[in-house]
């Protein structure tokens, strides 16, 4: 018999924090934001309760139609990573239950009824998107123990109690408080060996009127999308989604692209940027994966971390520069993103920008712009710059844009709108429409970047930007090379 991994109690929350109700049929877990089948904290503590209770386990992943930016491209990633599951848990005792919504709000009541029947309801606690407003209303839909488990990040999501400001108070604080924190990873593979009553015919008369996904469904088949009202100008790219893809990924990238990572990360001829971000946003890759693979190349062990407690980059992990460059990314400018979203309710909103950043854009905000674009204009990549033309047509078609040049992106949409407001909804709607990591709160982090979010005020003042960092297209041509970067995407372009 499979052993059990006990979940931290640091990442479990009590929504409802009543008895369990051990008359139910069931253990139901609601799966939302971690969809994955291995190293997921959520999944670990169902199994417990299961185990515990000696009831079956149901595992409900479902998918609304009524989101916002709902697109053939969000929808088919999200299905592909539902087929994986599928094939993932068929192998298991486990009962898998994929529901599609045919038309909005058809899934309204299912979570009720299984919640019903349930002895009790986990589900994946996320501050990103919808999902706080989506727990609040199930909330009303769950009448037993209702309890929201956190993983996703290598920090619990309320170890901090506050939203911090700088990436360096940040990243202090994490070399005082996550070192305790990276000895407790949830299981690779909790379902394998496990033995759990099977469910009967409990769910037949639910899944009459909620039927279950069909395979083909799941696939995401051009004719079975183009029957959803989902925005179908937003085609899907080449990448796939699910955990397959995201474990070839990892390992593409910690086998070939980790060794250079610090070097070509900012070079857009040599692609050297992880490639994971639209798998951990969809909770097909976790990052305590992530770090696993990348200690496990490195031989690193905690005792590696160094006495640094200072917030500087260098000289903490123990690593080689790449890994260790790397390893900022993931745990110090994604895990803040995390902890802004959960501490500061409008942090994905222009407001929330620094008070030195709102005075010095207000001082501007007359100055004479060189150019001033539309929001169509910005979206079909109809600028005078082919540099960030091609950006706009890299995340158009390809559904991300280079790291580097995503910050030279949202740079020259401040620096060519009537307003750093109007900025900040261009750039919104064009990442969160198109861009596969689009809606994350790492995405916001990286939009509010580029009005002074996390960043400090910088001197001399210039117009339009004033205090605000400036970045522009010349000075990015003379640090990279883009020649063969702008022929692609001009060449690629989404028509």
């Amino acid at each position: 018999m499979a052993d059990v991994i006990k979940t931290p109690s640091s990442r479990v929350r009590a929504l409802w924090a009543l008895p369990f109700r051990t008359s139910g049929e069931y253990v139901l877990y609601w799966m939302t934001a971690t969809r994955r089948a291995k190293w997921n904290f959520a999944l670990d503590r169902s199994v417990q309760l299961a185990r515990d209770l000696k009831k079956p386990l149901v595992i409900l992943e479902a998918l609304r139609l009524d989101y916002p930016w709902a697109s053939e491209r969000l929808h088919k990633f999200v299905l592909q990573g539902m087929d994986d599951n599928r094939r993932s848990f068929a192998e298991t005792c486990v009962t898998y239950y994929p529901y599609i919504e045919p038309e909005p709000r058809a899934g309204s009541g299912l979570l009720r009824q299984l919640a019903s029947r349930a002895c009790v309801v986990v589900t994946d606690d996320s501050p990103q998107f919808f999902m706080p407003a989506m727990l609040a209303a199930a909330r009303l839909e769950v009448d037993c123990r209702f309890e929201a488990v956190d993983s996703i990040g290598l920090l619990p999501l309320r170890s901090t109690g506050k939203a911090f400001s700088r990436a360096f108070d940040f990243r202090r604080f994490l070399q005082r408080n996550l070192g305790q924190h990276l000895t407790e990873r949830p299981g690779a593979d909790s379902l394998a060996g496990l033995e759990l009553p099977r469910i009967g015919a409990e769910l037949d008369e639910v899944k009459q009127r909620w039927p279950e996904a069909t395979p083909a469904l799941l696939m995401g088949e051009p004719l079975v999308l183009a029957e959803l009202a989902i925005d179908h100008a937003v085609p899907p790219t080449n990448r796939k989604g699910g955990a397959a893809s995201a474990e070839a990924a990892l390992s593409e990238f910690v086998g070939e692209k980790l060794p250079n990572y610090d070097e070509h990360r900012n070079r857009p001829e040599q692609g050297g940027t992880s490639g994971l971000s639209a798998y951990l946003h969809f909770g097909h890759l976790s990052p305590h994966q992530v770090f696993a693979a990348i200690a496990a190349r490195e031989g690193w062990t905690p005792d590696r971390l160094g006495d640094c407690r200072n917030g500087e980059r260098v000289g903490w992990w123990g690593l080689d520069p790449s890994a260790a460059s790397f390893l900022d990314q993931l745990v110090t400018w994604r895990e803040l993103g995390l902890n802004v979203a959960t501490h500061q309710p409008d942090y994905d909103k222009f407001a929330s920008i620094p008070a030195w950043a709102k005075k010095t854009l207000a001082d501007h905000a007359d100055d004479e712009r060189p150019y001033t674009y539309s929001l169509a204009q910005f979206e079909k990549a109809e600028t005078h710059d082919e540099l960030w033309n091609a950006a706009q047509q890299e995340l158009r078609t390809d559904g991300v844009i280079h790291g580097y040049l995503r910050m030279l992106w949202g740079k020259k949409i401040l620096h060519w709108s009537p307003s750093p407001q109007a900025a900040h909804e261009v750039m919104l709607e064009l990442n969160n429409k198109y861009a596969l990591d689009g809606r994350d709160p790492n995405s916001h982090s990286g939009i509010l970047w580029t009005l002074g979010k996390f960043d400090r005020a910088w001197g001399p003042e210039r117009d339009v930007f004033g205090k605000v960092r400036t970045m522009t297209s010349s000075n990015t041509r003379r640090k990279l090379r883009v020649s063969e970067y702008i022929a692609r995407w001009t060449r690629n372009a989404l028509s």
